[in-house]
């Protein structure tokens, strides 16, 4: 059975005696007399050495201050140094501080974000650019993506797109004819559905189920080819990856997101419908003699009409987000995730500024 691993203490140095072995450690290894200030660590002594009483060493001699292990020569000198190397390669990298405080922490993300201002914008200008040059020679379109395009952009977000927006509907009606029926206007619940459905809810959730459904795919599929490098292999044949892979998608969702809009007015119109009925004693020819009376065409097409600007803003962050993936899955899933965020927030924030303009139009 091999000696003991032991550690002796003379005059402000360790002295290592025994086996330093994985049988000579055992299962408590020899570690620093409490309060000792070491000098140095003597390995002279030692009957055996291999790679886990070598780290062991180096283990003491960083809790000692980092003193020196001394006493080795030859194999055993030469076994310490490539477990110290060895050890320094795995040992996980130190989170970097930030000394600089929040002004400077807060400018570099500001300038990162005009960057990529920056750069969706001039991605915009190329998209608009290519599609002017494409309007010349609508040949080169691939019109048969197009279409598969727009099936699997509005055609199958049918069942959710309309799922959402009759519950909605339901949600509205049930919510506010609560309030109605306690002044006994049971009948206006047709203008807050109408209205708000038209206007506003219709084509947000349209605009909001497909960022999160079709944007992302999108970035999927386009990051998935930059990783593959497969948009490089496009360049390199002399096709424009905006061409071949922007300009389908832009005019599939132009296409098919003002329809879905119309559905989920529907929809939506039907769900308050059927609350009318059940809920506030407006039945279903009561509510549909109304609806002409109190809503415009102006409010059907103020709300589709903002459906081809969503649908330009979900396939530009979408198409742009799949562009800027590099490296791998882990890129590819940061920027999907970008994608529906952005895309929503900017659906959002352009909703509002329509929101504004038609104040002032008086629309």
């Amino acid at each position: 059975m091999a000696e003991a691993a032991a550690l002796l203490w003379r005059e402000g140095r360790l002295r290592a005696v025994g086996a330093w072995t994985v049988d000579g450690l055992g299962a408590q290894p020899p570690g620093l007399p409490p309060g000792a200030a070491v000098g140095a660590v003597d390995a002279a002594a030692l009957a055996a050495l291999d790679t886990a009483g070598a780290l062991w060493l180096l283990r003491l001699s960083e809790q000692a201050g980092g003193v020196a292990i001394e006493g080795l020569a030859g194999a055993r000198q030469e076994l310490l140094e490539r477990v110290r190397e060895s050890r320094a390669r795995m040992a996980p990298a130190r989170p970097v501080r930030d000394e600089e405080g929040i002004l400077p922490t807060t400018g570099r993300q500001v300038v990162a974000r005009l960057e990529r201002a920056h750069a969706f914008l001039a991605f915009i200008g190329e998209t608009t650019v290519v599609a002017a040059r494409l309007v010349r020679r609508p040949g080169r379109m691939p019109w048969r993506e197009v279409l598969g395009l727009i099936h699997s952009a509005g055609v199958a977000a049918l069942p959710i797109v309309g799922l959402l927006a009759f519950l909605i509907g339901v949600v509205i009606a049930y919510q506010g004819g609560q309030q109605l029926k306690l002044y006994g206007a049971n009948i206006f619940i047709v203008e807050l559905v109408a209205l708000t459905t038209l206007r506003e809810l219709g084509p947000l959730i349209a605009a909001i189920i497909v960022a999160g459904r079709t944007g992302s795919a999108w970035t999927a599929q386009i990051g998935t080819m930059q990783v593959r490098e497969e948009v490089d292999a496009l360049r390199t044949l002399g096709i424009s990856p905006v061409e071949r892979l922007v300009l389908p998608r832009l005019l599939a969702l132009l296409i098919a997101l003002p329809l879905l809009t119309v559905f989920a007015d529907l929809l939506g119109v039907f769900g308050g419908m059927l609350i009318a009925w059940l809920v506030l004693g407006v039945s279903l020819s009561d509510f549909i003699a109304r609806f002409p009376e109190v809503v415009y065409p102006s409010a059907f097409l103020v709300g589709v009409g903002k459906a081809p600007f969503f649908a330009a803003i979900i396939a530009l962050v979408g198409c742009f987000e799949g562009f800027r993936v590099s490296g791998g899955a882990e890129s590819v899933g940061r920027h999907t995730t970008l994608s529906v965020v952005q895309a929503i927030f900017l659906v959002i924030v352009a909703d509002a500024l329509f929101s504004v303009l038609f104040s002032w139009l008086n629309l």
